[in-house]
Parts: structure tokens; C-alpha cells; sequence
């Protein structure tokens, strides 16, 4: 039976997971994960990233991805699989990553010798021996300049999709090229990690797809090719340096013989990477509008697929291509499990405890409302952090308890507005999503039925799904998205909750009156001490 690969090359580890498709049977073949910190400890990686005396620098090891993904597929080819019957390769990897190759990659990636470790083959590429990665915020001042150059934030956020964030690739190219101008002008080729590691399985210089494209600052949504202008202001010859875009899904090569030699892969089809977020889209099964999919996880992100680019005019979400061939909205929440759990531990209360604690207390909190910025956070952009509370005793428990929780799917909705997407369902994942009255709070929120998802490796599962959809629709054959991701993302069965209508009206209030008390905390709305008490009155 066909098998079709997907790996996922995350922050701190690499996943791979093994269709098999013969029809109606699909299952699960294969699934294995490598943890970069345990497997490779040589390389002195903490949660996968270098440590470094500049809290706002975060740079990785390229080198560690490659010895990964070597020893991925050592598993495979010692696994049970009839390695055979691999029909197609993708993958995922976290977006905005950066790798510098110099002029003898491009020759070199063809010829790799079977007998020796890849990554002692790739280390004389490289023209910089470390990459920046999502988590890197030391670019503010080139963030601004890159927006100078075309004309402000509006103009690069409705041509890229997102305004200039310091963890986007743009800006970190250009600090790269203002600060090391000699090794930036000995780098030949730059790679986002997706298209990084898809080059060393093709054996030549492999393109990036739209998804993680549009995650550099730099690519046109419209036309899914670079935008000139923004290239040109970036960095000097920036244009040359980069890969070209190539749609999503499709054959940008086969396996070069050296995984073929070395491990006895065939020379499988490989179809373009993505990032990590775009695969997890379809990973999740996201793939009609009206979907959404809402992560709790150590930061919480709501996403969903949009049939056309519409931008966040607040400048605070993201626009990406989607595998589909379609767009996909993001915003992303930096206070997520973080916030939970202060609140957990500053009352002393176990998981149990405190969903007993939201159980307790009514919609809406009584007007007691928490805005959860115990970090610096990325939606709204709050520098400075530390907690805001509106008419919330900051030592009652149950009070504070659901207004962590409330305050967060609050701002979720508010601040996914700006994707004009009529919501029915939500696909709840993460962690979190284990705590049902969580869940139940989400549903009256949003006003939409919520399911729990049980999907472990998202992501990989969705670079899977792109090998399976990319091999079918291969020289002319023909599946939906919808047949394509049928059997491995369906909601857990019994898991279903509806919205409350009475809930939903009090959130609708509670909504507006959050977004004042927000505007309030960041010094652009009023006291909004009236509208509270409206709120409280209304409740009694």
C-alpha cells in the first residue's frame, strides 16, 4: 500500500509521521519524535535554542536539524515499513527560521557521499553557523526601516500580510547584512528551514511554498512572488540570495540518491515544505472556511482558512498562504498555559480545583475582568507586563480563576474579528483543551460549537496530508481537500459543545467592555468604570 511521509522540524524536536492510504483504509503507519535537547546534547541547545546573554537574541544550530533528520530516517529504515511503497515526502518546520549557504552548496547538495554523516558534509556550506529563529525580538530598529522604505506599516501589511515583526525573516536578514556585511556578502543562498531541509532530500536548491513564504515580510500575497520593492530595501542583492516560491503541494523533486544509498528510501516524489502553522491548518482539518481551530498550548493561537487575504488592520494578526491553495488568519496569544498556570499556583489549586472554581462563578464574572499580561505580550503589543484588573479583588480566587479564563477567550474572539469569517465550529487542541469547562466558556464566547481534537504532531500530520494530496493530484488526478484529510481529523467522538444562548448574550456585552477596558490599560480609550457598572447592573 502507498505510504506518504511528513516531517515536522519544530523548535525543539523533529516528528515524522506515515500514512498509509489504500482508499477507504487509512491509518496511521508510523509516528516517531526526536527531542533535540536529550538526543544531541553536544550542541548545548535549551528547549532547542543556543542560550545566549541577550535576552532578545534566539538563534539555533542548523546543524542539529540536519543530524535530526538523519537520524529520522535511520528510525524509518529500521521501523517495520516497507520503505518501498513510500510514494511522497513533505514537510513542516517553524516558520521565519533563516539558513546562510555559500556559493558551494549549490554544487555540493547534488553530491553528498552515503558513507559519511550529512552534517560534517553540510558544515563547510554554511556561511553563518548559526540561524535565528521565531523567537529571536532583537530587530526592532530594522522592523521600523524596512517599514520607512515602503511606505509604513499599512502598505507592508496589506501587500505581505503582516506588518514588520521582529521575529519575521526580513528584519532579521537585514540586521544580518548590517552587522556582518562580509559574511552577508559570502552568503549565496538564503533558506527559511523548510526549504532548508527539503534541499538537502532533493540534492539541489529546493523553493519555499506561499505558507511559509508569506511568513518573511517580503512576499506578495496577491501574486505569491517576491514584492521587489520590500526585497530591494531589505538588504542589497537580497533578490538573488533567495529562493523562488513554488505552490503548495507539488513535486519539486525526488529523493537524491544519497538517502536512497544510505537508507534504502526510494526515490520518492517530494513535495514542497511549508511552516509549521500552514501544515498545522490542514493537520487539524481545517480546510473550508468556517472552521476555526483555537490551540491552548504555552501560547494560545486561533486560526483558520479564509477563501481571500483579508488584513488584520489592527496589525496584530498574520496572513499566510494555506495548502489549499487558499489563505489562512492567525493570531497568536502570548499569555496562554503561562497565564493559567500563575493563577493555578498563586491560589494553590490543582487542575481539578480550578476547573471547580470556574464551575462555580457565573458568566460574565460579575463585571470582574483580568486582561493576563504576565509576559510581555504579542496580541494586543503590550511591552511592559504585568497584570490589569478591573473591579477583580486580585485575592479572590474563583474571581480570579474565571476571569484568566474568560479574559483570554474574550480577547481571542475580539482580537479574530479582523478575519470576517462567520464561525460554526471550532476544533479545540492543546493541553488545555483536556478541560472542558474551558471548553464550554469558548463555545458561548464565540457563539459556535466546539469539538475536541485529539492530534498529536498536527503539523507533521499536516506535511503528510500535502504528500498524500500532492502525489493524488500528480499529472492530473483529482481529490477535494475535504476526501483528502477524511479519516485522520475528526473530532473525538461525544466531545461536542454548544453554546449556551443566554451565555452568548452576556458575552456579547462582556466582549465590547473588555475591548474598552483594554483600550483603557494601553492609554488609548477612557476609564471605562461607567460601562462597568452598566455591565454589573444589568447582571443583577
Amino acid at each position: 500500500m502507498p505510504l506518504y511521509l511528513g516531517l515536522d522540524s519544530s523548535t525543539q524536536s523533529l516528528s515524522a509521521i506515515v500514512l498509509e492510504v489504500n482508499g477507504d483504509r487509512r491509518r496511521v503507519a508510523f509516528e516517531s519524535s526526536i527531542a533535540f535537547d536529550e538526543t544531541f546534547p553536544q550542541y548545548g541547545t535549551r528547549h532547542g535554542v543556543l542560550p545566549s546573554e541577550d535576552p532578545t537574541t534566539a538563534t539555533s544550530p542548523p546543524l542539529l536539524w540536519v543530524e535530526a533528520l538523519e537520524l529520522m530516517m535511520r528510525r524509518l529504515q529500521e521501523s517495520r515499513l516497507d520503505l518501498r511503497q513510500v510514494a511522497a515526502i513533505s514537510g513542516s518546520a517553524q516558520q521565519h527560521g533563516s539558513v546562510y549557504l555559500n556559493d558551494r552548496a549549490t554544487s555540493a547538495l547534488g553530491n553528498f557521499d552515503p558513507s559519511r554523516p550529512l552534517a560534517e558534509q553540510v558544515k563547510p556550506l554554511l556561511s553563518r553557523d548559526v540561524s535565528p529563529i521565531w523567537m529571536d525580538s532583537s530587530t526592532s530598529v530594522e522592523c521600523a526601516e524596512i517599514e520607512n522604505a515602503v511606505g509604513g506599516d499599512r502598505p507592508l501589511a496589506e501587500r505581505t500580510g503582516s506588518r514588520a515583526f521582529e521575529r519575521f525573516t526580513a528584519a532579521q536578514i537585514r540586521k544580518f547584512s548590517k552587522r556582518e556585511p562580509d559574511t552577508y556578502a559570502a552568503t549565496d543562498r538564503i533558506h527559511l528551514v523548510s526549504s532548508f531541509l527539503a534541499s538537502l532530500l532533493i540534492g539541489r536548491h529546493a523553493p519555499l511554498d506561499p505558507g511559509d513564504g508569506s511568513g518573511m515580510n517580503l512576499m506578495d500575497l496577491a501574486t505569491c512572488q517576491w514584492w521587489q520593492r520590500v526585497v530591494d530595501s531589505t538588504a542589497p542583492h537580497l533578490a538573488a540570495k533567495l529562493p523562488p516560491i513554488a505552490r503548495a503541494s507539488t513535486s519539486i523533486g525526488t529523493l537524491s540518491s544519497y538517502w536512497q544509498s544510505r537508507f534504502g528510501l526510494p526515490a520518492a516524489n517530494v513535495m514542497t515544505w511549508s511552516g509549521d502553522n500552514p501544515c498545522s491548518l490542514v493537520g487539524v482539518g481545517l480546510v473550508r472556511e468556517g472552521t476555526l481551530a483555537i490551540s491552548l498550548g504555552t501560547s494560545d493561537t486561533v486560526f483558520g482558512l479564509m477563501r481571500e487575504p483579508r488584513v488584520d488592520r489592527s496589525g496584530t494578526g498574520h496572513v499566510f498562504g494555506a495548502p489549499t491553495g487558499d489563505y489562512m488568519g492567525l493570531t497568536c496569544f502570548k499569555n496562554g498555559s503561562l497565564a493559567r498556570e500563575r493563577i493555578r499556583d498563586e491560589f494553590g489549586l490543582a487542575w481539578p480545583t480550578f476547573g471547580e472554581a470556574l464551575r462555580r462563578t457565573p458568566p460574565g464574572n460579575g463585571g470582574r475582568i483580568m486582561l493576563p499580561w504576565f509576559e510581555p505580550e504579542i496580541t494586543p503589543t503590550v511591552l511592559t507586563p504585568g497584570v490589569r484588573r478591573y473591579g477583580l479583588d486580585p485575592g479572590d480566587a474563583d474571581g480570579n480563576v474565571r476571569a484568566v479564563i474568560e479574559g483570554q477567550q474574550v480577547a481571542m474572539a475580539l482580537h479574530s474579528r479582523w478575519m470576517n469569517v462567520k464561525v460554526d465550529s471550532i476544533h479545540a487542541t492543546g493541553g488545555a483543551a483536556a478541560n472542558r469547562d474551558i471548553l464550554q466558556v469558548m463555545a458561548d464566547v464565540f457563539g459556535a460549537v466546539v469539538y475536541q481534537l485529539q492530534v498529536g504532531n498536527s503539523a507533521a500530520l499536516g506535511a503528510a496530508l500535502q504528500a498524500f494530496y500532492g502525489a493524488t493530484t500528480a499529472d492530473g488526478g483529482r481529490i477535494s481537500w475535504e476526501d483528502a484529510v477524511k479519516g485522520f481529523v475528526e473530532p473525538l467522538a461525544d466531545s461536542k459543545l454548544s453554546p449556551d444562548p443566554a451565555r452568548r448574550a452576556i458575552y456579547d456585552d462582556l466582549i465590547e467592555l473588555y475591548a474598552a477596558c483594554e483600550a483603557h490599560a494601553l492609554g488609548k480609550g477612557e476609564d471605562p468604570s461607567p460601562r462597568l457598572a452598566e455591565f454589573v447592573a444589568a447582571q443583577e
